[in-house]
């Protein structure tokens, strides 16, 4: 709670940048040494977290950052992107509109999945057999949250979405170096079993579940799963506006017979006053 007493200048503080006139530093560190000795993943990682990660933490968080940059003109926040362009934005409007299409239904389920990952691995950390763990907080999620578990399934790349093995392996490959713990993988691929076990066929893991993973082993919070998957997709984003300026922006060009509509409202209707006053 906000002291009624303090400065409005409480408002103002922040420990992520010290900018004065000659002078830019991010928690600490000069402009000028950063540029040209960090990556773009580790400039994520020290304006979110505060320090600045290994270079082999950076690598793996850059592979889930690429990894989850598009997923099609049909994916809601690029449709947005690109018919935010027809109407007449630019680069800047049509990326604020497709990230506000980020939200719980398309874009929360990695979020969703670091906190089920999370309650799971409290429950092993408690005592709890990860087995056992597993199917309470499946059970758990379905009662609170609703029957779709986050991360898993995916209604286009069946049997697998190519990319959830590729980041599994990577993880692996970072667990045996030392560079994450590799238990939020483990929790992974038990949930995946149990899943397929409860469905009588296989319910695979998603884009979402498999960078859960990734931000999970990384320490980064369900939040800001959220917020790097933002980061993520907005390259997709304006690669799609851009090239929907390209094909002549405001020009929406005739409808796809697939996206054209079908009308299931009452058949018309004789206005009666109209009819007698006439």
């Amino acid at each position: 709670m906000t002291n009624p007493n303090s400065d409005v200048s409480d408002w103002w503080s922040t420990s992520i940048i010290d900018m004065a006139p000659g002078q830019i530093r991010f928690r600490g560190h000069d402009i000028q040494d950063l540029i040209g000795n960090v990556t773009f993943p580790q400039m994520i990682w020290l304006m979110t977290r505060g320090d600045l990660p290994t270079p082999e933490q950076a690598r793996l968080l850059e592979c889930a950052l690429v990894a989850a940059v598009d997923h099609g003109p049909q994916a809601p926040s690029i449709a947005a992107a690109r018919m935010a362009v027809t109407c007449g934005l630019g680069l800047n409007g049509a990326m604020a509109s497709a990230v506000n299409f980020l939200d719980d239904v398309h874009g929360g389920a990695g979020e969703q999945a670091v906190e089920l990952y999370t309650w799971i691995d409290d429950a092993v950390q408690q005592g709890a057999g990860l087995q056992a763990a597993t199917l309470e907080m499946i059970d758990r999620w379905q009662a609170e949250r609703g029957k779709f578990i986050p991360g898993f399934g995916h209604r286009f790349h069946k049997p697998e979405d190519p990319r959830a093995p590729r980041l599994l392996q990577l993880v692996d490959e970072a667990a045996n170096q030392g560079v994450v713990s590799g238990r939020f993988a483990t929790i992974g691929r038990v949930l995946q079993t149990e899943l397929n076990i409860r469905k009588g066929k296989p319910v695979p893991m998603n884009i979402d579940g498999a960078t859960a993973v990734v931000y999970a082993e990384l320490g980064f919070a369900g939040p800001l799963a959220r917020g790097l998957f933002c980061l993520s997709r907005s390259v997709g984003v304006i690669a799609h506006a851009w090239e929907q300026m390209g094909q002549g922006g405001r020009n929406k060009g005739p409808t796809p017979p697939h996206y054209r509509w079908t009308y299931t409202g009452p058949n018309p209707i004789e206005d009666e006053t109209v009819s007698k006053e006439s």
